[in-house]
């Protein structure tokens, strides 16, 4: 059964939020979550391990945190990259108001907290980092990265972190051969239980 974090659920009243400190690009930070979301008391470790294991993100462009959470990888797309536009996408409306209230506290303008048909369908990405729910089961989870993984723009990289002992090796293989020829698929680091895939579309 898919666990309630990945589905759709209403903004958390204010007694039930929580202060949570953080650490996310290089700063100490407080951050607001709640119940009903991914992760609620800390940085999970596959997100920290994809944090830790990626390089900088591009400066411009519109990048993709796909999965958010209550927003630990747009934060930092958002805190690295000021001069881009950082779409932090989820199907958890708990998950998208507390995206939203995290980064205006944090004064990022350019993060921006929607569900999955509220992004328009002419953006590109320059990169996508996603720690992706990979509970939500197989099927599921190919329909999530069949639509969004060929929005990558030319050159651009999708980052993903998947724990080895739930099919990270097989998801490697599954990406290879699903979309072929003009994409480059890379086992790029492997830390902690977990493995970050690169999928490139290729020059």
């Amino acid at each position: 059964m898919p666990q309630e974090h990945y589905f759709s659920s209403k903004p958390a009243d204010r007694a039930a939020l929580r202060t949570v400190p953080v650490r996310l690009a290089g700063r100490d930070l407080e951050v607001q979550t709640a119940g009903g979301v991914f992760s609620p008391d800390h940085v999970d470790l596959g997100t920290r391990v994809l944090l830790d294991e990626v390089p900088a993100a591009p400066t411009s462009g519109h990048l993709l945190d796909l999965g958010a959470g209550w927003g630990p990888i747009a934060l930092t797309l958002g805190l690295q990259s000021p001069e881009a536009t950082v779409w932090a996408v989820d199907v958890n409306e708990r998950a998208l108001d507390l995206v939203r209230g995290n980064a205006s506290r944090l004064r990022l303008v350019n993060v921006n907290a929607a569900m999955p048909d509220d992004v328009p369908d002419d953006v590109r990405f320059s990169t996508i980092w996603s720690n992706p729910p990979i509970r939500i089961g197989k099927a599921e989870l190919h329909a999530v990265l069949r639509r969004w993984v060929p929005r990558l723009e030319t050159g651009g990289t999708a980052w993903l972190v998947v724990q080895k002992n739930l099919g990270s090796d097989s998801l490697q293989r599954w990406i290879a051969e699903e979309f072929g020829a003009g994409w480059t698929v890379e086992r790029a680091a492997t830390s902690k239980g977990f493995r970050v895939l690169a999928v490139t579309r290729d020059a």
